[in-house]
């Protein structure tokens, strides 16, 4: 237990310590979220589940408390720190698409951003 304050001061460090969001990477973090809201799915929050649309708005909000505060700096921290668990409980935001299974959140965002990375690399300038 006594290392705890040590853990917590050495997250409250690095988190603090961060970068603002990049334009890029809003543009990225943005580009999830509309795929997030046009998708179809239904996202659990704390057991219950919502519609993306509904999905987008909250973690819009969680993105401007984290920017506010400097802590996050891009996509991948967007995912980890705001869109795959509650802030609250800790317990991990579940995906639902059409009849496939629930997939936790963090891991359908990873895919599509790396999808989203994919399709800009064959875009040409």
């Amino acid at each position: 237990m006594r290392f705890l304050p040590l853990l917590s001061f050495g997250l409250l460090a690095t988190v603090s310590a961060a970068a603002p969001l990049s334009p890029a990477a809003h543009v990225e973090v943005d580009l999830l979220l509309t795929r997030l809201e046009t998708s179809g799915c239904q996202v659990s929050r704390n057991g219950t589940w919502y519609p993306a649309a509904e999905t987008r708005s909250h973690l819009e909000t969680k993105l401007h408390y984290l920017e506010d505060r400097g802590a996050v700096e891009n996509a991948e921290q967007f995912i980890d720190r705001a869109a795959s668990a509650s802030s609250m409980s800790g317990q991990p935001y579940l995906i639902k698409c059409g009849d496939n299974p629930p997939e936790e959140s963090g891991t359908w965002f990873s895919r599509e951003l790396q999808a989203i990375r994919a399709a800009a690399r064959r875009v040409p300038p």
